[in-house]
């Protein structure tokens, strides 16, 4: 990386001052983190891989009409993205039982869901990223009734777009967490989608077999996680056959 003031570094991203105000450098890391960062490891080529995974799939939600943070890859590990004040929120949108809610309910992993249920919870890793309802959000002042109206309705038009293409592929998507932000544009302010979105923040199971194909492989010691990652992006099209090779160029979103 060249020599340029960083922002911010999170567990599995630094971000970087941009080459023009209102941008940001986004840079992947190896690094693995699980249970709010108890745990802690490498994948050797997951930057990447969630560089051009996060990049798909933001470039094809974008053509449905959902505004992102996304502007174009910049090379294999970074990307553009447009600098975004974030609602201290994650979303967790959950279509099959499977992690804390099997636990916190006693529902069986694996057990379909009567409906696709949205859940809240508050960016705090010291809190453990505690569970909130929308009173809590609106209450403490982290986001207005409009912007979590936005942010349910596109969570839920995402869930609905995600499903069938990862369908497409053989492949089940059981749950996945997003993040927003308010994007400033002169007198405007938005909420877009934010963070990443790849088998770091989504369970992704095999449609014929549930064999997980995310990051539950490095949190339950199950091992081949590296090609995991690398089969989703090879059912997504986006790695040649002969492996991780930088062979498209980037897209820009105007």
């Amino acid at each position: 990386m060249a020599r340029r003031k960083q922002i911010y570094e999170g567990k599995a991203k630094v971000l970087f001052e941009g080459p023009e105000p209102g941008t940001l450098v986004q840079y992947f890391k190896d690094d693995a983190t699980a249970f709010n960062n108890k745990k802690k490891g490498t994948i050797t080529g997951k930057g990447v891989l969630n560089n051009r995974i996060s990049e798909h799939l933001m470039l094809r939600l974008h053509d449905i009409g959902i505004p992102t943070h996304f502007v174009r890859r910049l090379n294999m590990r970074e990307q553009l993205i447009r600098e975004v004040e974030i609602i201290p929120i994650e979303v967790v949108v959950r279509n099959i039982a499977a992690g804390s809610i099997s636990q916190r309910l006693g529902i069986p992993e694996g057990t379909a869901l009567p409906r696709s249920i949205v859940e809240y919870y508050y960016k705090k890793d010291e809190l453990n990223d505690p569970m909130v309802s929308e009173e809590h959000i609106t209450a403490f002042g982290w986001a207005a009734t409009p912007e979590i109206d936005d942010i349910l309705n596109m969570s839920l038009r995402i869930n609905d777009f995600l499903i069938g293409l990862f369908l497409g592929i053989g492949i089940r998507l059981v749950d996945f967490k997003l993040e927003f932000g308010r994007l400033y544009d002169n007198e405007e302010v938005r909420i877009v989608l934010a963070d990443e979105i790849s088998p770091d923040n989504c369970r992704l199971w095999d449609a014929s077999t549930n064999e997980k194909m995310d990051k539950d492989r490095f949190r339950r010691d199950l091992g081949k996680i590296e090609e995991a990652y690398q089969e989703v992006a090879r059912r997504l099209g986006i790695l040649p056959e002969g492996g991780q090779a930088d062979y498209k160029g980037p897209k820009t979103i105007q």
